[in-house]
């Protein structure tokens, strides 16, 4: 009864140490651009938080690597969106997955009877969805893109 909890205890102070690690990693990385900001602004990065005009140091720090970078070409320039996406699994339900032989033994007489039972898997369907688009112009944010709840 002790060992599941210890394993899930164990778990979630990793999961927890892991989140940490990753914005503690990017901050190593970008040492002498952390060194120069202010407290606030190094609260604000910390909650992954990122404004109009940020540079995309500033954004990498926040947010981490993007999972999608796109290159624009207008009349007005150039500008490059970086895309943040959220991953997961939906569940859509079971099929049939073929027969399995299935032997039953009568008690009484002891024959053996042999038939074919159904098997049934379930089914998932990988999904993606964009969570957040950054677009930059001349290396500052010029947009900011969230989809609506």
């Amino acid at each position: 009864m002790k060992t599941p909890l210890v394993i899930l205890l164990l778990c979630v102070g990793l999961l927890s140490v892991t989140g940490c690690q990753n914005f503690e990693h990017r901050v190593k990385q970008k040492a002498a651009l952390v060194a120069t900001l202010d407290g606030a602004t190094q609260a604000r990065l910390r909650a992954g938080e990122i404004r109009i005009g940020d540079s995309e140091d500033l954004v990498y720090l926040a947010r981490g690597k993007p999972d999608e970078k796109k290159m624009t070409t207008t009349a007005s320039g150039e500008t490059t969106t970086w895309v943040y996406n959220r991953y997961w699994r939906e569940y859509r339900g079971e099929t049939a997955g073929g027969f399995q032989p299935r032997v039953r033994r009568d008690p009484t007489t002891g024959a053996t009877t042999t038939y074919m039972e159904p098997v049934y898997r379930p089914v998932y369907t990988d999904r993606i969805q964009a969570v957040l688009r950054v677009t930059f112009s001349e290396g500052k944010v010029s947009a900011i893109e969230r989809p609506q709840s």
